[in-house]
């Protein structure tokens, strides 16, 4: 018999009022039946449900946003799901230019919170997304050439430990920690509470742009997208998404940091590609920028269950990659969210090196990633493996793959993720969590002791 004595927060185990709300994450397809969620309101509540968990024999998995895009990853049958969501403090040091965040605060409150007070927060493609997952796996987006990844502009950290014990991290303190979590993916060594970030001032308005073009032309906008996107201005960010041959369209959104006659200068080049039916470049106010990139999307839950996978282009596809990323968007399934995903690399991601953090892919030119979906779970074998298959015969124009974006087809993973990193993870983990408390199915186990 379990014990219920002894977790705090709000508490909803399996036959409780609001279990089926709780188990809903952004897939809508979601399939584990965990016996009990925390809901973490302080650090206190995690360490006191790591402790129920290792006393009582369950397995745990840590949830900041509910968008993880396996679903696997942040719950597990019979387990205890620690979700920091209502833990949402934002402190702002002006002074000092940092900010305090709890890891339960989603992105787009983040970035609104410090944008109205003249700051600036680096975002993905979501706001719905949580803070505590996208900063651990590095955290990529369209600002990323100016600011650095977001796991880069992390300064501190607060985890609980697999034994419950509350560690900050630092540079001076339990360093090699706050290396592993500038990267090193969520769900490796403790449950996060709380993150520091640096913070950059932000400019008075920035130029955003959104511009599409048809299907057909999608061929010469990417090749055109790939030569220019690496080597603009680093003020400039940009994402590039190819939908499916029935009803999608290409189509670029992004910013940069300056004024609208300098931005126009800028994209000239990839302007001048095929014929764009829809052109929007403005020049707004910082916080107006912002919304207009982070369009509000469905935080619970999206109809779509999709398949993701990605990597990094060290430089442009050779027309071999384009047969084959033409078969994928012609195969997949029409009207939905299925693609391909681009943004530009560099600047100051570049300016860190490889091994400084746990995020070992600074060198390529661009990121790639790309998604099918489906509504029919009879559908799902059919994406599954149209995905996984694009892959296989994209492996010779990428390396790496992105941990945010997981995909449970790579086997040995750990490389693939985190490149030269491995072995330094590895080892950090059996430091932190030497008995692999905190697993999941491509978590790193922890070094053998002895092996380096």
């Amino acid at each position: 018999m379990i014990s219920k004595t002894g977790l705090t927060g709000r508490v909803i185990f399996k036959g409780d009022p609001g279990y089926n709300a709780a188990r809903k994450n952004w897939d809508p397809h979601t399939d584990r039946f965990p016996k009990v969620f925390v809901f973490a309101l302080r650090t206190k509540d995690v360490a006191n449900a790591i402790r129920w968990a290792r006393r009582n024999n369950v397995p745990i998995r840590p949830r900041s946003g509910r968008h993880a895009l396996e679903t696997n990853l942040s719950q597990v049958n019979g387990g205890i799901v620690i979700d920091v969501s209502e833990m949402k403090k934002i402190q702002l040091n002006r002074k000092l230019g940092t900010v305090v965040v709890e890891s339960g605060n989603r992105v787009g409150r983040v970035v609104d919170t410090l944008a109205r007070k003249g700051f600036i927060a680096p975002f993905g493609d979501s706001p719905s997304v949580g803070i505590g997952g996208i900063t651990l796996g590095g955290g990529i987006g369209p600002l990323q050439r100016t600011t650095g990844l977001i796991s880069d502009n992390l300064l501190e950290i607060e985890m609980v430990d697999a034994k419950g014990k509350v560690i900050r991290a630092n540079k001076k303190c339990h360093s090699d920690l706050l290396w592993a979590s500038r990267g090193g993916g969520g769900g490796n060594f403790g449950v996060y509470t709380k993150y520091k970030f640096k913070v950059l001032r932000a400019p008075a308005k920035a130029t955003v742009f959104h511009v599409t073009w048809p299907w057909n032309q999608f061929e010469a906008v990417v090749k055109k997208w790939q030569l220019w996107a690496p080597s603009t201005s680093t003020k400039l960010g940009s994402e590039l998404s190819v939908g499916p041959k029935k009803g999608g369209n290409v189509s670029m959104l992004g910013l940069f940091l300056g004024s609208k006659k300098e931005a126009l200068r800028f994209l000239e080049p990839i302007l001048s590609v095929g014929t764009p039916i829809e052109k929007t470049i403005k020049n707004l106010p910082y916080l107006e920028a912002t919304k207009f990139l982070l369009a509000p999307d469905p935080i619970l839950t999206q109809k779509f269950s999709n398949q993701f996978s990605s990597g990094f282009g060290r430089r442009p596809f050779p027309d071999k990659a384009y047969k084959t990323i033409r078969k994928f968007l012609e195969k997949a399934e029409g009207g939905t969210p299925a693609g391909f995903f681009f943004l530009n690399w560099g600047g100051a991601i570049r300016r860190i090196a490889p091994k400084a953090t746990a995020f070992y892919w600074r060198d390529p030119q661009f990121y790639v990633e790309w998604n099918t979906s489906w509504v029919k779970p009879s559908h799902a074998a059919r994406n599954i493996a149209l995905t996984r298959n694009t892959r296989k015969k994209l492996q010779p124009y990428i390396v790496g793959s992105y941990i945010n974006v997981p995909d449970q087809g790579i086997k040995c993973s750990g490389p693939v993720y985190y490149g030269k990193n491995y072995a330094r993870l590895r080892r950090v983990k059996a430091k932190y969590d030497p008995t692999n408390v905190f697993n999941n199915p491509q978590s790193i186990p922890p070094a053998r002791i002895g092996k380096r």
